[in-house]
């Protein structure tokens, strides 16, 4: 599978739109960078499920995840549109399905539909839903995957679990991708998520570290091979960030612009990388390596200039336009723990 490109809109969850007072105008900006990424050669958009700003919750702009995918599916004509990912905890997932197959018309078959378990404590409580334990929370989403599954699937689905009963609800029109909008599963927990992703998933998002990747796939093809699922029909990304500057650049003045009044480390969290498009190109060769075939960039800033986008389509995708993902030899480590995503 040749390598495929997605990247985050500014949404505000990281604090990226907080430079605009005007809310409006906040959700023209999220709005042009989808519009700019469909002209160029991206595969995808992206949102977050979040309600809250990281890293801590303030009193600024979060734009709700399923809403702005219903609008982004509108205001262009050519990318698909996902959510990195849909939290389970927010929504019924009879509700889910049906919302996705929604969008997925609205769109014209363009919706990558993704669910994980969620972890933002902070969120869950103030919105009154309350924090179940992770064991709960990983059953109550191997209950959603299952009825998602079946709504997409059956007419007259039914299924009675401990945490979702469906009796016989009627999803029409389940969508119009074939079979079912693709389902994007996040997290990397080896008994239960990566589990799921083999019996219900399309894709996966897992760690971004290339000897976890390697563990974490072939962890997924045991399962595969247990649930009798073609390993190769599941699409492996995983989440970076990434703002290219010029090569031998001091990172804290090329990215000053950009970052307004963010420290660099604010600017680009969780190791998001500012570096050449050399090293860039570098990194994600080291991802295809581990076995990864779809990588999805955070860049920040772009709310308030597009010319990251641009770089890093026009400098780094060519590099890697190429790539085939590596599925073998991958090396197998000690297990990791599930990451924090929802």
């Amino acid at each position: 599978m040749a390598l495929k490109f997605g990247v985050f809109v500014p949404q505000g969850w990281q604090m990226d739109l907080a430079q605009i007072e005007d809310p409006i105008e906040k959700y023209e900006a999220m709005t042009r960078a989808a519009q700019a990424a469909d002209k160029g050669p991206w595969d995808s958009i992206w949102v977050y499920d979040h309600f809250h700003t990281v890293p801590r919750p303030e009193m600024e702009s979060t734009f709700e995840c399923w809403t702005i995918t219903s609008t982004l599916v509108r205001d262009t004509k050519r990318v698909r549109v996902g959510q990195m990912v849909g939290c389970n905890g927010y929504r019924n997932p009879a509700l889910y399905a049906k919302i996705a197959s929604t969008v997925d018309v609205a769109s014209h078959g363009r919706l990558n539909a993704g669910l994980g378990a969620g972890w933002y404590e902070h969120e869950w409580r103030a919105y009154g839903y309350g924090f179940p334990e992770m064991k709960v929370r990983m059953a109550m989403f191997k209950e959603a995957c299952e009825i998602v599954h079946r709504m997409w699937t059956e007419d007259y689905p039914t299924f009675k679990g401990a945490y979702y009963t469906i009796d016989r609800p009627i999803n029409e029109p389940k969508g119009v991708q074939k079979p079912h909008p693709p389902l994007w599963i996040g997290g990397s927990g080896e008994k239960v998520t990566l589990k799921l992703v083999a019996q219900f998933g399309d894709a996966c998002n897992i760690d971004s570290e290339p000897d976890t990747i390697g563990h974490k796939l072939s962890v997924l093809r045991q399962h595969c091979e247990a649930v009798g699922r073609p390993y190769e029909q599941i699409i492996k990304s995983c989440t970076i960030g990434a703002f290219v500057i010029d090569k031998g650049a001091d990172a804290e003045r090329a990215t000053a612009k950009a970052r307004g009044s963010k420290t660099l480390q604010e600017f680009a969290p969780e190791g998001g990388m500012v570096a050449d498009a050399d090293r860039l190109a570098e990194r994600i060769h080291e991802l295809v390596d581990a076995g990864i075939d779809y990588v999805i960039v955070y860049i920040p800033g772009i709310a308030y200039d597009l010319e990251p986008l641009h770089r890093f389509e026009s400098e780094v995708i060519p590099m890697l336009a190429q790539s085939k993902a590596v599925h073998s030899k991958a090396r197998v480590l000690l297990p990791e723990p599930e990451p924090r995503r929802a």
